[in-house]
């Protein structure tokens, strides 16, 4: 194993490596492992080596961390020492510097302006727009037909951020916005693995070049949004008009600026949440018994009407679902960190520049802390086991000062959607259809998600 220890450049105390790969890892690239598919070789990683794990790519040390002891060491206790790591960084291509990805003074100023639109006192608001947006999708639908719910959860989830958040109707720009991210999202791999991708889209070789059409398309529609707002001087107190606010000066810097923090919020407020809708179908589908609960809930708490904001308490087992699918599939299911000094982890002594990474999916599948992973059981977000489990073992928002800032928000819109839907609705996989998780910007299933909507018998005179 490659349990290392070396004199540090100032000669004082030795750096300590976790055991690991003694190869550099682009020796075992291009032989076990498949560059595109980092959960394979994060999974490796825990079941060899443990809760630490140490290897090399090029001159680069990358730690991979399994355990929430160490988690809460990085995300929460030296969090001040470490920024976001290269492939986050990365997605300031189309990102820019955003909330995801700025850091320091810059990240404290844009997280401030932002957080009104989460108070508490504010989510309500949003629930009524949810519900309707998800109404108008369930009336499309036909008895028996197939359709790819990933898409329709993008869209829906789309619809819900511009209406909700950003004041704006734009289902008629929803499948242009959607497809340029679908084409950015097939691109990611090609973006984080190729060197120099930062300079090169100037230079536009042809894979860039499709990204830069993507971004380009997605730029028209996030600054006729804002021009809009602007010429309107909308007062209605959305998330968007609270950015304008900020930055009054409509100099390009500060346009561009308001665009990156735009649509940082789009790509993780639906993004997010329509991938942990996709695969909550699919759970449900695959899980007789806890599909059988699930509608026998929603049944028996709406009668037959609409779901509302005070409705979400008495929804326990759709949000245990919700919980329970996040766990199997988190969307966001990795996370990084780049050390700007030494620091210690345990027994170990890692140097300045130092790479950390954790998974959620991995996490939230030991066997340690969650018996039978690989089992759908909704049953282990009820207060009691949830109050019985060690923190950190889920997190699917994130943890510490940079946890999501949209969690409460997204909580509310997965259950008000999933049982709005799920009143006239129940969605089985298609025969054969194949479903794989593709670990990209997030966790979306590779070849889409078919399934056939079957018509669910009526609860009133309404439906």
């Amino acid at each position: 194993m490659a349990t290392a220890a070396r004199e540090n450049v100032r000669g004082a105390v030795p750096y300590r490596y976790p055991p690991g790969f003694e190869r550099n890892l682009l020796w075992f690239a291009f032989r076990k492992f498949r560059p595109a598919n980092p959960i394979l070789l994060f999974q490796h990683l825990a079941e060899k080596y443990g809760d630490l794990a140490h290897y090399k790519i090029g001159w680069h040390h990358i730690v991979f961390l399994n355990h929430p002891d160490y988690i809460r060491e990085i995300l929460v206790v030296q969090n001040d020492n470490f920024i976001k790591e290269r492939t986050v960084q990365r997605t300031k291509m189309l990102l820019g510097q955003g909330m995801i990805t700025a850091e320091g003074a810059q990240h404290r100023a844009q997280r401030q302006a932002a957080q009104p639109a989460f108070h508490r006192q504010r989510i309500p608001e949003y629930a009524n727009m949810m519900v309707s947006e998800a109404d108008r999708m369930r009336e499309r639908w036909c008895n028996g037909e197939e359709r790819d719910i990933a898409i329709d959860m993008m869209h829906l989830t789309l619809n819900v951020v511009a209406q909700t958040l950003f004041a704006t109707d734009l289902r008629d720009e929803a499948n242009e916005l959607a497809d340029a991210i679908n084409r950015i999202m097939g691109l990611y791999n090609f973006l984080v693995m190729l060197p120099a991708a930062e300079w090169l889209v100037h230079v536009r070789p042809p894979g860039l070049a499709a990204f830069v059409r993507a971004r380009q398309r997605i730029d028209a529609v996030v600054y006729r949004m804002i021009a809009a707002h602007r010429q309107r001087h909308s007062d209605r107190g959305s998330l968007l008009d609270m950015m304008i606010a900020a930055s009054p000066d409509d100099s390009p810097e500060a346009e561009q600026s308001l665009r990156d923090q735009v649509i940082t919020i789009f790509l993780a407020g639906y993004e997010t949440v329509a991938n942990a809708l996709s695969w909550t179908w699919y759970l449900l589908s695959q899980n007789p018994e806890c599909e059988r609960r699930f509608h026998e809930e929603i049944d028996r708490e709406l009668q037959g009407r609409v779901p509302t904001f005070d409705d979400i308490p008495r929804l326990r087992y759709v949000e245990m679902v919700v919980a329970e699918s996040m766990r199997l599939y988190p969307p966001a299911w990795a996370m990084g960190r780049y050390a700007r000094a030494d620091f210690r982890l345990g027994e170990f002594f890692l140097p300045a520049k130092t790479t950390v990474l954790i998974s959620q999916f991995v996490t939230h599948r030991d066997e340690r802390f969650f018996p039978d992973p690989l089992r759908f059981d909704p049953e282990r977000f009820t207060p009691e086991a949830k109050g019985r489990r060690t923190k950190l073992t889920y997190f699917p928002f994130g943890a510490g000062v940079r946890q999501c800032i949209g969690e409460s928000f997204a909580w509310m819109e997965g259950v008000l959607l999933l049982a709005t839907i799920a009143q006239r609705w129940r969605l089985k996989l298609v025969d054969g259809h194949r479903v794989e998780p593709e670990p990209l910007i997030t966790l979306r299933p590779k070849f889409g998600m078919k399934m056939i909507v079957e018509r669910r018998r009526a609860m009133s005179s309404e439906q």
